[in-house]
């Protein structure tokens, strides 16, 4: 059997990568590894991890990713090590796997004869704001009903999810990742492997679990860069995005709107809804989970619908002013 290509791509990973790669390791053991780890450039000590990983492992390299992001890490990485590899399998530095994590994603796609295969993702945090920021991004205020957040039976056929496992074949024929996108990569190759005709299977058989940020300025501007890259996804293109994706857009105009309350008090209620829902909705979590630190959930959602928001329009209007 030929290797599997295990790719972590990371930057300033330093307080995980070293634990991440040994229980990748010891843990998929009936089967050949190639972990290759491309940094982009760290100063945190990650580089020197992955090189000592590489001289005290065989089957680890060390990958310079002159690019940074992670988009390019991958691509650099396939285009590497890829033609040996029938299938590679993208690894967060920043989530927790369970044993057997590529065993079962290898024998998902063998069974289902999938292109890809993707895997539902739980959130949980270490501290009492990543236990808020959890809560709000595993909840439908969170992440609108999101397949890849519950994968439901034995799975499903799916448009979209949290990218594992790939098909080096399926990937190579539609160009890989597109650079251009810093963030939702993900959602505009699967666009492109659907209308190549490749498929992409949602497993129930295995799932991962991911941290959140650990300070606000930081989830702010990651669900912005994630607004601006799903808009540049639509523009590309020119899909109809679903309704659960399109309804944080109103909240940077609710707020634009709110500006006109000394004219009149009616220009306030639109901001005023959405921020009693999100904040009522954590109240409930918090209920339910008998955690009075949750009730900062709702805060975390309006942070993350805010920024989504700004990080949108800014996109369009970006494109509209200064397409090229």
């Amino acid at each position: 059997m030929t290797p599997i290509l295990v790719i972590i791509p990371c930057l300033n990973e330093a307080s995980h990568l070293e634990a991440l790669a040994t229980h990748l390791l010891a843990t998929n053991t009936h089967m050949p590894l190639h972990l290759v780890i491309a940094d982009g450039g760290s100063k945190d000590g990650t580089i020197a991890i992955a090189q000592s990983l590489a001289s005290a492992h065989e089957n680890i390299t060390y990958l310079h990713n002159p690019k940074r992001i992670q988009s390019a890490a991958i691509n650099l990485a396939v285009a590497t090590y890829g033609p040996q590899s029938e299938y590679f399998i993208r690894i967060d530095a920043h989530a927790t796997y369970p044993a057997g994590y590529i065993e079962a994603l290898v024998l998902e796609a063998q069974t289902r004869q999938a292109a890809s295969v993707v895997v539902a993702m739980e959130t949980k945090g270490n501290t009492p704001f990543q236990r808020a920021v959890a809560a709000a991004q595993n909840s439908k205020l969170g992440n609108g009903g999101s397949a890849h957040r519950n994968a439901p039976g034995e799975g499903q056929w799916v448009d979209h999810g949290h990218h594992a496992l790939m098909r080096v074949s399926a990937f190579q024929s539609v160009q890989g990742y597109d650079e251009s996108f810093s963030h939702n990569e993900d959602a505009e190759l699967d666009t492109r492997l659907r209308k190549a005709g490749y498929n992409i299977w949602l497993t129930a058989k295995t799932s991962l679990i991911y941290y959140p940020r650990a300070h606000i300025i930081g989830l702010f501007r990651q669900y912005m860069n994630y607004g601006r890259g799903r808009v540049k996804n639509i523009i590309k293109h020119k899909t109809k995005p679903k309704l659960r994706q399109m309804l944080p857009v109103a909240v940077l105009p609710a707020a634009i709107l709110a500006l006109l309350t000394p004219f009149c008090c009616i220009f306030a209620l639109p901001l005023l809804a959405w921020a009693f829902l999100c904040l009522g909705y954590g109240a409930l979590l918090a209920s339910k989970a008998g955690s009075k630190e949750l009730l900062a959930s709702g805060f975390a959602a309006m942070v993350m619908h805010f920024a989504w928001s700004l990080g949108f329009w800014r996109g369009l209007t970006a494109f509209v002013f200064f397409k090229p």
